[in-house]
């Protein structure tokens, strides 16, 4: 039965369960718990696990060098969902302590599996909202990394932190404008879109965009700002007409 099976008080026992298991595996030095709701089909229970692992780390202080040490442990499993909820506790761990976690995030970078390596995206952007500096400028260091796949990760892991403070997020984004691989100026085109739509945001995109110099991606970007005006339009604080007028009024085509 999955965890949304469950009505909302079994859920509570359950997650109080998940809890109390994760933390006497811990105190135990033992793993049988941890690797069984890591390791679980569904989605949830494997999120309640790793949310634990954060709860219990900033909870329990005498336990963080033996959670980080079992984390080192359990990244290196076969088991690919074990892999991928080790990085999303290392996540939670990094929305304060970044630099704990940091060789974790080094590593499933380029793990083989595509789950892990969407946690790290993950993962990037709760860290990345909370805890800005250390993570973005650790992310800094991937934007211009010979492998494709890494250059998008990193530039969809940054896009969560852009929706608050697009400033702190544009010049890194801007280091792609010019990438060759259509993969990554895709992902850029829609982090831009994601971010412009929100309070505030269209101004500050708009006016860094004036610095930029490739203009057939600037184009496209700029199509895509509107697009997600409409598309989000429930969410969205400026009307697609309003943001058209802005973008007309503001953006120097020349």
């Amino acid at each position: 039965m999955g965890f949304y099976d469950l009505n909302k008080a079994e859920r509570i026992l359950l997650v109080e369960k998940i809890n109390q298991e994760i933390k006497n595996d811990l105190v135990s030095n033992k793993t049988n718990c941890i690797l069984n709701y890591f390791s679980d089909d569904d989605t949830y229970i494997r999120k309640t696990g790793y949310l634990a692992i954060g709860n219990i780390f900033y909870a329990e202080t005498s336990l963080q060098q033996h959670i980080l040490s079992t984390l080192d442990n359990l990244i290196k499993s076969e088991v690919e969902k074990i892999r991928q909820t080790t990085i999303n506790a290392a996540g939670e761990i990094g929305k304060f302590h970044f630099d704990k976690v940091q060789h974790f995030f080094d590593t499933a970078l380029f793990d083989e599996h595509h789950s892990v390596r969407n946690a790290v995206i993950g993962s990037v952007k709760k860290m990345g909202e909370k805890n800005p500096v250390p993570v973005l400028n650790w992310a800094k260091t991937y934007l211009k990394h010979p492998e494709k796949e890494v250059r998008r990760e990193i530039c969809h892991g940054i896009e969560l932190r852009g929706r608050t403070h697009p400033q702190d997020i544009l010049p890194l984004l801007k280091t792609l404008e010019f990438d060759e691989t259509k993969r990554v100026t895709d992902t850029l085109i829609h982090v831009l879109g994601q971010i412009a739509y929100k309070n505030g945001c269209l101004q500050t995109v708009v006016a860094h965009l004036d610095t930029w110099k490739n203009k057939a991606l600037i184009e496209k970007a700029l199509d895509e700002i509107v697009d997600v005006h409409e598309r989000y339009k429930k969410f969205a604080v400026l009307t697609q007409q309003e943001a058209i007028n802005y973008i007309d009024g503001n953006y120097r085509t020349e």
